[in-house]
């Protein structure tokens, strides 16, 4: 299974998973007054919408090759993530700070706050199994690394801001349920009001590592060091290159590109030079399915 497939099914968990919790938490504001089931209500919708948002991207980046753009589209998934982080940042973190400021100064009190709570524990339940379905995914292309070894190194946006909404759900749903229930139990809304401006920072700083991370995949980033290595190994192995002058990679969202200055032996034909280029090519395609571009150039110096 490739890893857009893999993206797929991430979204599809999460989509699903925030749609019912949206509804359920919009409810439990309506007839609760929270301030912090609002926030969370507010970021559930945001998350359905960036959900949506993913999707597009993947199925844009699968656009085939044209004149305007020879490598593909496989950077609008990195521009899609990019719009859901400031849409994280904005509709999620901004708006439950501002909800929680207005309600600090004037909370009109709570209104059968046990519903809350139990919506609030539904929800955890749901965005956890969201959870466990994003690390499946992620546990079958991260392969032996750890999970903070796969984050500081994968390519994969999608799966990247997936994890980062449901972590920030979840801690999100545990501040909103925290401060509801001490609300509750003092009868003081300040503190539903305080849970809701705390949702907000931890958006906040999500967005902002997600925005960092795909940050560096538009500016151009080269494929993971492990496909890389797989590359270079399957280069020097080849018995009719003298040496690899330099190789450089590129990552278009799901595809690879790569360019590589060869030093071949003198006595080869132009004809051979150009066959064993070709057979090179076709085993590194073999090795590394992600590879789409080969660009091999002969010479002598790098």
């Amino acid at each position: 299974m490739s890893q857009s497939q893999h993206s797929h099914r991430a979204i599809l968990y999460a989509f699903l998973a925030n749609l019912g919790i949206a509804f359920a938490k919009g409810w439990a504001a309506f007839f609760t007054g929270s301030g912090s089931l609002l926030a969370e209500t507010i970021h559930s919708v945001a998350d359905s919408g960036n959900q949506i948002l993913l999707y597009l991207g993947l199925v844009q980046s699968r656009r085939p090759p044209d004149a305007e753009h020879p490598l593909g589209y496989g950077k609008l998934t990195y521009f899609w993530s990019f719009i859901v982080a400031i849409l994280l940042f904005t509709m999620g973190g901004v708006f439950s700070i501002y909800e929680g400021w207005q309600k600090l100064g004037g909370h009109g009190g709570l209104h059968r706050p046990w519903i809350g709570i139990v919506i609030l524990v539904f929800s955890i339940v749901l965005e956890t199994l969201s959870l466990l379905g994003c690390l499946r995914e992620i546990a079958r292309v991260r392969g032996r690394r750890s999970l903070w070894q796969w984050l500081k190194a994968t390519r994969n946006a999608e799966l990247v801001v997936i994890l980062g909404e449901d972590c920030a759900a979840l801690v999100g749903l545990t501040l909103a349920l925290a401060g509801l229930g001490v609300a509750a139990l003092t009868g003081d809304p300040v503190y539903d009001a305080m849970g809701s401006m705390a949702i907000g920072m931890v958006l906040i700083l999500v967005s902002l590592f997600i925005a960092f991370h795909i940050r560096t995949l538009i500016v151009g980033r080269s494929a993971e060091p492990e496909l890389v290595g797989v590359i270079r190994e399957v280069i020097e192995e080849d018995e009719r290159i003298e040496d690899l002058l330099n190789l450089i990679t590129l990552q278009f969202g799901p595809d690879v590109m790569v360019a590589a200055k060869l030093r071949l032996p003198a006595r080869l034909t132009v004809q051979e030079a150009v066959e064993s280029i070709n057979r090179l090519e076709r085993r590194i395609k073999r090795a590394v399915p992600a590879v789409r571009w080969c660009f091999m150039e002969p010479d002598l110096f790098d």
